[in-house]
């Protein structure tokens, strides 16, 4: 049986080296940082079924998660809606659910390789789950974990004039406020002190001093900038997976989880290759036409609201709508799911 290595040790490769692991074959993950570490995430996963948890043998990760079904959306301090998820939502942390991934592959014979950095270029047997292609993007994301900060349902959305947040209550009384901004050079400070400049530019400033009154933990946040979303491109030639394919708009809620349906669709293909049923180049073509089939609609619904969610006039349809109890939420939801 061949082996695989995985460049990239978030979700995508994790729960693929998982899976593969399943069925006995030698995998490799190779990780730029080093566990345990932050990143910049909702924290939640919207929308997964049991089942593919359990196609990619992690189901046990997630017994401990918080699991929420309410929550509410607020535009520049002022409640538009509140909302029920069709099934709960599953929260833990990035910084204690990759370890905890990391730890139960190597238990189940994976290797994982820490501070090791491979080059992006395509090879037999390589998947590359490390995320995004690094452009010149307009957009910058912020994270933190906060102690001390009520919220009043188990999910919070804000939106603002440039970007918008969301709120989600993880393990040991932590809540993890993530947010996509537009780049703005104008706004000042470092650490947390930024997350808040962008908040009250925003509009936002009830929720800044919410922040601000809450305990921050300062190890916890995390900037990223330089992306683009949607489609990521690049060379097809190279088998990706992931953030690495593609990205959806953060305020769908449903990154975590396309990460994780990208890997269970691999794996079948992944698998026939590795038993020297099929070639390289055909395997990598099904995975990346699977992934368009079933990732297109999504990525096109999520970029047309993410563009009237950041639209004035969009915006104000939305509050308008969401006054008169008309936005359809459970439609718009599926839309993104």
């Amino acid at each position: 049986m061949k082996a695989l290595t995985i460049a990239g040790g978030g979700l995508a490769g994790l729960g693929l080296a998982h899976a593969l692991r399943r069925h006995e074959v030698p995998v490799t993950v190779h990780e730029a940082g080093r566990y345990p570490r932050h990143r910049v995430c909702g924290e939640f996963l919207s929308g997964i079924t049991p089942e593919t948890l359990a196609a990619l043998d992690i189901s046990e990760a997630f017994a401990d998660a918080r699991r929420h079904l309410d929550g509410t959306w607020f535009s520049s301090g002022k409640k538009l809606l509140e909302f029920s998820l069709p099934t709960p939502a599953l929260a833990l942390s990035r910084h204690g659910l990759d370890v905890r991934l990391k730890l139960d592959l190597e238990n189940k014979g994976g290797q994982v390789e820490e501070l090791s950095r491979l080059s992006r270029h395509a090879r037999e047997g390589l998947v590359w789950t490390a995320g995004r292609i690094p452009r010149r993007g307009p957009w910058i994301g912020l994270k933190l974990h906060a102690r001390d900060l009520k919220l009043g349902s188990g999910l919070e959305m804000h939106l603002g004039g440039n970007g918008y947040i969301g709120l989600t209550p993880v393990e040991d009384d932590r809540v993890n406020v993530s947010g996509l901004f537009q780049l703005d050079p104008r706004r000042e400070g470092k650490g947390p002190v930024l997350l808040l400049d962008y908040l009250r530019a925003g509009g936002n400033g009830s929720l800044a001093e919410r922040l601000a009154a809450a305990t921050i933990d300062e190890s916890s946040f995390l900037g990223v900038s330089g992306f683009e979303l949607g489609w990521q491109g690049g060379d097809t030639s190279l088998c990706t997976l992931g953030d690495a394919a593609g990205m959806i708009p953060p305020f769908t809620g449903n990154g975590m989880t396309m990460a994780l349906e990208s890997a269970e669709l691999a794996v079948a293909p992944l698998l026939r290759w590795t038993r020297n049923e099929t070639g390289w180049d055909e395997t990598v073509a099904v995975i990346r036409k699977d992934l368009h089939r079933k990732f297109a609609r999504r990525l096109a619904a999520g970029s047309v609201l993410h563009r009237i969610l950041l639209d004035k006039r969009g915006a104000f349809l939305i509050r308008s709508l969401a006054g008169l109890g008309l936005l359809p939420f459970r439609p718009l939801l599926a839309m993104v799911r």
